[in-house]
């Protein structure tokens, strides 16, 4: 099967220009059929507010109510969906930004209000990956934003990297799939304090482990189990690192496999 590459960055690398058009051009030098995934979550804080819009979270989680959805999409449909774009075609990467929306390409649902009335949240059901294969095998270069919708003309805020896992699982129909998840850490670490306590690589055995010595813990543990699900369900590997871990040299990063 030929290899495709699901990459998702996030706010920080979103917020920074400069290192927004480094990983860039480490995208755009990446071989082979690739697909970027992109959040936005800090922009549309800062716009909310200048809005005099209140962003609530919960436990790390945004509150999308009806003014907040339409600030979500001004900012990451138009404004950082567009501007990764044009970047994009500067470098001859021939790149084409999406919702879930477009093509029909990633229907959620709204979820469920049990504690917690998160608004208008989506969790993904359905991948329609033949339809976004029309596209790569167009020679483009699908650029997905953190938005998708119901089917029925609501438009719904979803996590960014539950969107990549789902992307990559659907993909990996029809490709030998990988994720790559950059942040501004260099990988999963031993210690949190000590930024070079890379665990290169993770697997099931070692993860069940690490969560025992409880080095696996609070906004990591939902990241990796999402991880091992995307594993389960037939993507290759999953890389997560900074974008540094796109480039050959570079090898300290984590990889993960089952």
């Amino acid at each position: 099967m030929e290899k495709l590459s699901i990459i998702k960055i996030g706010g920080n690398i979103i917020e920074d220009d400069a290192a927004l058009s480094a990983f860039l051009k480490l995208f755009s030098n990446l071989k082979g059929r690739k697909i970027l995934v992109h959040g936005g979550g800090k922009r549309a804080t800062h716009i909310a507010s200048k809005l005099g819009i209140a962003s609530k979270m919960i436990n790390g989680r945004r509150i999308t109510d009806a003014e907040t959805l339409k600030v979500i999409t001004m900012v990451y449909g138009g404004l950082v969906n567009k501007n990764v774009v044009a970047k994009l075609q500067a470098l001859n990467t021939n790149a084409i930004g999406l919702t879930g929306a477009d093509i029909n390409s990633i229907k959620s649902e709204k979820r469920p209000v049990k504690e917690i009335d998160y608004g208008f949240v989506g969790d993904v059901k359905k991948v329609a990956h033949k339809a976004i294969d029309k596209l790569i095998q167009a020679d483009f270069t699908p650029v997905f934003c953190a938005i998708t919708h119901d089917g029925n003309g609501q438009l719904l805020n979803t996590n960014a990297d539950t969107i990549t896992s789902q992307v990559a699982v659907g993909m990996s129909n029809l490709y030998d799939t990988s994720i790559y998840y950059c942040f501004e850490l260099n990988g999963v670490l031993e210690d949190i304090n000590d930024k070079n306590s890379v665990i290169k690589h993770i697997d099931s055995k070692i993860y069940k482990e690490l969560l025992g010595k409880g080095v696996i813990a609070d906004g990591m543990l939902p990241k990796l189990e999402n991880c091992f699900d995307a594993l389960r369900h037939g993507v290759n590997t999953i890389n997560m690192g900074n974008t540094a871990m796109l480039t050959q040299e570079n090898d300290n990063f984590t990889k993960i496999t089952l």
